[in-house]
């Protein structure tokens, strides 16, 4: 038998989980973009990032790269947000070595390559790729770029390590620009 307790921290959860749902968007459709104005946001990148559950490993990270007020700020900005299992993806020790006090610069180059000027949502994002005959340099905030490609109807991101990771949620709102969600870490050269 389960408690009052536990039944209402369940439902709870799922109701948390439903409202991300609802605000996150579907998987990227190219068909589709544009087709449905989202809620207007209520939080900022960094607290949307917060309240998403799936992306403890990058709060944390900017947190300890110093980059909450940035990412606070007016903006816009639009982010690719890694989710917990692209970090727990890299090689053992990476994340818990970047977060290491002497690694602040690194960790700094490797979250604002993650981060573009600007508001970019997803159907400004695949008409760019399809404008460029396939494909789209972005140029992040770290001063190098990401190249974005269609594969089917997902945009896939390559970084300069040569690795590429997909974009699983579209155009998630904030009062201060827009969040992608990837299922893997961008890595600078």
């Amino acid at each position: 038998m389960h408690s009052p307790k536990l039944k209402a921290a369940s439902f709870a959860a799922l109701a948390a989980m439903g409202a991300f749902a609802i605000t996150a968007g579907a998987p990227l459709a190219a068909h589709n973009h544009g087709s449905k104005s989202a809620p207007m946001a209520q939080k900022t990148i960094v607290d949307t990032a917060v309240g998403t559950g799936v992306h403890t490993t990058l709060v944390a990270a900017v947190k300890a790269a110093d980059l909450v007020d940035t990412l606070s700020g007016p903006g816009p900005f639009t982010v690719f947000a890694p989710v917990d299992s692209a970090f727990s993806a890299l090689p053992s020790g990476t994340v818990e070595n970047l977060l290491q006090p002497a690694q602040k610069p690194t960790l700094t180059k490797v979250l604002t390559y993650h981060v573009v000027a600007g508001r970019v949502p997803a159907a400004q994002l695949v008409q760019a790729i399809r404008q460029g005959g396939g494909s789209y340099e972005i140029k992040t905030v770290a001063g190098q770029t990401l190249t974005a490609r269609l594969d089917g109807n997902t945009v896939a991101i390559t970084d300069a390590a040569g690795r590429t990771s997909r974009v699983t949620q579209t155009d998630v709102k904030a009062t201060n620009g827009v969040i992608h969600v990837t299922d893997g870490v961008f890595l600078p050269s």
